[in-house]
């Protein structure tokens, strides 16, 4: 990216631009979404930012685009993480579901219905759920018990395909249904009522955001000045009693 524009050293714009072409793709300037089109793109991008800004134990929000990069993606939220994590715990990977569903979440609040913009968000929140319950034995109706031999990726950074369950009845395989899908709607329900207690913030930063169509996080935080965390969170630490935990 240095070298592209001449520049002599490196700068913090550089790494900057360069994870958000790795995360986003390559910026498309030349396309163009209609206002209401726009409008949808940012209530969506900040239903992500605006969830994560809300859950303490999240990874710091960076930024929130509404230009168009690479194929599809209409626009994104870059969030980094503050150190390096080898370990999540429970709740903590609970809070990250919630912030993947805080996109569609916001279509539902604000629209009252949802979009096809969050099919890789809803992958993604399955995976991790599947994960949860298959592999890390996060679910207290199953035990300590894992149903898949599938290589961890998850926790390396690395999103690969969901596991699947290799050593379940069929009488286990349904409760392991029933698990995901109560972690996943527990998730959306969770973003949805964050959303809700503060639509005032959401509908004033998404005013911003088709604005100027980039926030950056000294922006969005002061848009977000008055952003109400859930009743049960505190800014120690996430309340893991918030998670589903049997279904």
């Amino acid at each position: 990216m240095a070298t592209r524009r001449r520049a002599e050293a490196v700068t913090t714009a550089d790494f900057t631009e360069a994870i958000e072409r790795i995360v986003a793709g390559i910026e498309k300037k030349h396309a163009l979404l209609g206002d209401e089109e726009r409008r949808l793109v940012a209530y969506h991008e900040l239903g992500h930012a605006l969830t994560a800004l809300a859950l303490p134990g999240t990874d710091r929000v960076h930024k929130v685009s509404i230009v168009p990069h690479g194929i599809g993606a209409l626009g994104y939220t870059l969030q980094r993480p503050s150190e390096d994590r080898h370990l999540l715990r429970r709740g903590e990977l609970f809070d990250k579901m919630t912030v993947l569903l805080g996109g569609r979440a916001a279509e539902q609040l604000v629209f009252g219905e949802p979009t096809t913009g969050a099919a890789d968000d809803l992958a993604r929140a399955t995976d991790l759920a599947r994960d949860m319950v298959l592999r890390y034995g996060m679910d207290e109706g199953l035990g300590p018990v894992a149903y898949s031999d599938a290589k961890p990726t998850l926790l390396l950074g690395e999103e690969g395909a969901a596991a699947r369950p290799v050593t379940a009845s069929p009488q286990t395989a349904a409760r392991i249904d029933a698990a995901v899908h109560g972690l996943v709607q527990g998730a959306f329900e969770r973003a949805l009522g964050i959303l809700r207690e503060n639509r005032a913030v959401l509908d004033r930063a998404a005013a911003a955001l088709v604005e100027r169509e980039t926030l950056d996080e000294t922006a969005l935080r002061e848009l977000a000045a008055d952003l109400h965390p859930p009743a049960a969170c505190s800014r120690s630490g996430t309340n893991r009693g918030e998670l589903p935990s049997s279904y």
